[in-house]
């Protein structure tokens, strides 16, 4: 087994391996002026790799990086390489809304693949489909148990799980089995560029506090019209949320910051940066621990256990 971090999150690649009581194997990445990069691994020849490489902003790069490292692999005589994915960008371009529009989930999976990666392994990707379009199979994994598992035990009788948008409605029914709360829905409306309007909430949410969750944050646009429409239909202010993947592009840490949440809370499939906002991070290394101890000895993957509230 030989674990290879990548340069978009070195430290929840030194976890992974730290969980599997293995190293980290050498991998240096030269940057050319012109912007071109050249990643080199060491120790591959006959190996099972795991390459550990989020394709996060910045996304092209992360990219780039990780199909190279993957052919480097390949090109070492590696004996399987598989890429974990933690947060997969480009997952969001699942259909085409106009004409002339690219399937961008199926051509990155696709390149993937055509790089020579014998399997693929994500981390709640935003589109459930994403398996679909792979021609190499694809094991999903969920932060929802770390996530969750953080929260219960800290919240208050009678909290309601909200769901900021349609899309998010089967995410927020599996943190409100944990939570042991009740569901309520927000329904928005997204305009140009990053704007985003919450237009009404179905569900109790008067006097209650609300967990909003969602896959991932990115401008902070879809939070803060949810918890704005949430204060105004009388729930408690002292809102929590939680996401699997914090982006926190565009200033949406300070966004998040001046909404006065209880608790901002995400995994660490993404580096965050010091964003002057407070984050919490519940690791996913021991879930992607996990999975990969179950493929290397060719095991079915185990289901994380459910805490207890």
């Amino acid at each position: 087994m030989r674990i290879v971090p990548g340069s978009a999150n070195p430290a929840l690649a030194q976890a992974v391996a730290n969980h599997l009581g293995v190293e980290t194997d050498g991998c240096t990445l030269q940057r050319f002026p012109d912007g071109e990069l050249r990643p080199q691994v060491e120790n591959a020849c006959g190996a099972d790799v795991y390459i550990v490489q989020p394709t996060s902003p910045p996304v092209n790069e992360h990219l780039v990086e990780l199909l190279l490292l993957v052919d480097a692999c390949r090109r070492s005589r590696a004996g399987r390489v598989t890429a974990v994915v933690p947060y997969f960008g480009y997952a969001r371009q699942d259909r085409r809304t106009a004409p002339g529009q690219a399937l961008g989930s199926a051509v990155v999976a696709d390149a993937i693949a055509a790089a020579g990666a014998d399997r693929l392994v994500v981390v709640d990707p935003h589109t459930p489909e994403l398996e679909a379009v792979c021609r190499i199979p694809a094991e999903t994994l969920s932060a929802v148990p770390a996530l969750a598992g953080a929260l219960a035990g800290h919240l208050p009788d009678g909290t309601v799980v909200v769901a900021p948008d349609l899309g998010a409605v089967k995410l927020a029914e599996r943190y409100a089995a944990v939570l042991h709360g009740p569901v309520a829905v927000v329904r928005k409306q997204r305009g140009a560029g990053s704007a985003v309007a919450a237009l009404d909430v179905a569900g109790d949410v008067i006097g209650r506090t609300a967990v909003i969750v969602d896959d991932m944050i990115t401008t902070g646009a879809t939070i803060e019209a949810a918890v704005g429409l949430l204060r105004a239909g009388g729930a408690a202010h002292d809102i929590v949320v939680a996401a699997t993947h914090g982006l926190f592009v565009h200033a949406a840490a300070g966004r998040l910051q001046d909404l006065g949440l209880r608790r901002v809370l995400v995994s660490d499939t993404v580096a965050v940066k010091n964003t002057g906002a407070t984050i919490e991070i519940a690791s996913v290394a021991p879930t992607i621990a996990d999975a990969i101890a179950c493929l290397h000895t060719d095991k079915p993957l185990r289901d994380p256990p459910i805490p207890a509230r």
